[in-house]
């Protein structure tokens, strides 16, 4: 029976030379020039490090822009506030990995609206769609996509 998999994951590697360009650049700025600025990678997460939370907001547009030019979806970005204190400023930026139980069931939920025939099964962090057809398959893929799930959605391990 044809399946595939549903997954949402980020490339960790590609973060990680993302981070390392932006806190390049940061070094290099002049508008950074005496400020203590920085990007930490730890855990799954991003923390950013300023004296001011201006100065955080300009250090997330350089950390998107070396994101996208690493084919990194930013969807996988989950963006907390940030934390203000007298003399420093910190954002911590969330990596999303996998698909948590509440979005499968609303891909499930949709994918039965559809009326498509395939059946879908939560495994873990990922959803399995399985079908009869290739073509409902595809369907199903193509449902998905059109949705905006708040996600950076790959289909893996497809099977005939």
């Amino acid at each position: 029976m044809p399946s595939f998999d549903v997954v949402a994951e980020a490339d960790l590697q590609e973060v990680r030379n993302a981070v390392d360009q932006a806190g390049r650049e940061i070094a290099t700025r002049f508008d950074f020039k005496g400020v203590e600025a920085r990007f930490e990678l730890q855990d799954g997460a991003i923390d950013l490090h300023a004296e001011q939370e201006f100065q955080l907001g300009q250090m997330m547009d350089i950390l998107r822009q070396k994101l996208v030019k690493r084919s990194v979806d930013l969807a996988a970005l989950e963006v907390d506030d940030p934390i203000t204190t007298l003399n420093a400023a910190r954002q911590r930026i969330g990596i999303k990995q996998g698909v948590d139980s509440d979005t499968a069931k609303r891909m499930i939920k949709a994918l039965k609206a559809s009326k498509l025939k395939v059946q879908a099964q939560i495994q873990g962090d990922q959803l399995r769609i399985s079908g009869k057809k290739r073509d409902d398959l595809q369907d199903a893929i193509a449902e998905l996509r059109n949705t905006d799930w708040k996600l950076p959605l790959q289909f893996t391990n497809f099977r005939d």
